[in-house]
């Protein structure tokens, strides 16, 4: 199952159902789905947002290869204001997006330190692989920020495009020995 987690600032809420329509809302701006994956829907239609949360999300947990949360501000816990999850899937353990309207504070970085914990320490991984565009230069700094290092480059269709694409990863004991050294 997928716990909740709080942090400095934030609460990372299991995702639910009823999170379909304000992820709707959020989700239909170019500025969030420009660097996914071309498999996301563009212009993003009405209901695939629930239909990712009951069809893809809830089925991944309840079978125990995804978790899965929602990002809310301590000061207002009923405002979702974007989404992290870590899945079993080669090469690609954890993605997030978050409104723009709060990047650049800090609440991404935050939220990764987070479940990138709970990847390692509770799940007892050995490695996570982050998949990103090079063009999200905001997705790249997080990763470097938190110790990862590129492993591979190349070409991968995007929303936006056929971009190029980078493959970041961190070890265990790589994130074990930064906490220390914090």
């Amino acid at each position: 199952m997928t716990p909740e987690i709080k942090t400095q600032r934030l609460i990372l809420k299991p995702l639910e159902s009823g999170d379909g329509q304000a992820m709707q809302i959020a989700f239909t701006r170019w500025e969030i789905v420009r660097y996914l994956n071309a498999a996301v829907p563009w212009p993003y239609p009405e209901g695939a947002a629930q239909n990712y949360v009951d069809n893809v999300v809830l089925p991944a947990v309840k079978e125990g290869r995804g978790w899965c949360w929602s990002i809310r501000r301590q000061e207002k816990p009923e405002e979702l204001i974007g989404l992290i999850e870590l899945r079993d899937a080669e090469n690609d353990n954890r993605g997030f997006w978050l409104v723009p309207e709060w990047q650049q504070r800090g609440y991404m970085s935050e939220a990764c330190n987070a479940v990138n914990d709970f990847w390692f320490k509770t799940l007892g991984r050995e490695v996570l692989r982050v998949p990103k565009a090079a063009v999200n230069t905001g997705s790249v700094k997080i990763s470097r920020k938190s110790g990862m290092r590129l492993i591979e480059t190349g070409k991968k269709e995007y929303v936006a495009g056929v971009l190029d694409y980078e493959l970041w990863e961190i070890t265990r004991d790589e994130w074990c020995a930064r906490e220390i050294n914090l």
